[in-house]
């Protein structure tokens, strides 16, 4: 009976470590009245989730299959399945094929995206998705901003709609937005290239940030001194997948962003789930 008792208590001291395990995650996992921006570790891929202190939620790309979903459970409470705004850059898989899931798990309260003429399985099954689902949908131009009680999104390209025009480089499609937050400045490039980023310059906009997330990954084809000069990071965030096959981030844009004066650069595939709170 004393060996009955002794291992009956025991199994109660697992279920109360388990317990109080469950609410520390819960816990750290509520709403603290501060901004927060993770860059998710999803691979070889872009996808960034802002959690605003009025605790809005928006998610900017979905990265490459299913990887998002994994992140979101670790970032998000798990009584939250709302998410307000999901911003697609661009439709590239690696950075849509984690929206399908997306919208079919989460209460998803708006869209913006540019509505390009671009043909692929993912693309094609989230407008399906988002048409089922009634889904509010915004097309991009830097007419229009975004407000969430203190975070303003500032969609400073594309200039004008892009909806059903067709580009050799879709990448040069990508939408670009300032995230402003308490005199902090965002810039959120998604896989923009040189031309694009010429396109930018040419606007005479002020593309001075706080933050960089580097173009394309870190591709040689994106993040040009003379963008790099103007915008002036301190930090730059490079969203890339451990050992991906295209070399990325490259050794080019990673001097250029050293010549530029950037102090700290980070990475996914070096640092992981990165994590900016103000």
């Amino acid at each position: 009976m004393l060996l009955f008792l002794n291992k009956t208590w025991r199994i109660w001291g697992l279920y109360l470590l388990a317990g109080y395990a469950a609410l520390a995650v819960l816990i750290w996992q509520l709403p603290d009245d501060k901004f927060h921006m993770y860059f998710l570790n999803i691979g070889q891929g872009d996808s960034t989730l802002i959690i605003t202190p009025e605790n809005h939620q928006i998610l900017i790309d979905g990265g490459p299959k299913n990887y998002v979903l994994q992140q979101l459970d670790q970032v998000m409470p798990f009584f939250d399945k709302t998410i307000d705004l999901v911003v697609i850059t661009h439709p590239h898989a690696d950075h849509i094929d984690g929206l399908v899931e997306v919208l079919k798990r989460y209460e998803v309260n708006a869209i913006l995206m540019t509505g390009v003429d671009y043909k692929s399985p993912s693309y094609d099954e989230f407008l399906k998705v988002a048409a089922e689902k009634n889904i509010q949908t915004y097309i991009a131009k830097n007419d229009e901003d975004f407000i969430f009680g203190a975070i303003t999104l500032d969609v400073i390209y594309p200039d004008k709609s892009m909806l059903g025009k067709k580009f050799i480089n879709l990448n040069n499609s990508s939408i670009v937005m300032k995230v402003l937050y308490a005199g902090k400045t965002i810039l959120m490039t998604g896989d923009m290239a040189f031309e694009e980023e010429d396109a930018l310059m040419k606007t005479g906009l002020n593309l001075k940030a706080d933050i960089l997330k580097v173009g394309h990954h870190g591709s040689k084809t994106s993040s040009s001194q003379e963008f790099l000069n103007l915008v002036k990071p301190e930090i730059a965030i490079i969203q890339s997948g451990k050992g991906n096959s295209f070399g990325h981030p490259s050794k080019e844009s990673l001097e250029r962003l050293k010549a530029a004066g950037v102090q700290q650069i980070y990475r996914n595939d070096t640092d992981g789930r990165i994590e900016i709170t103000f």
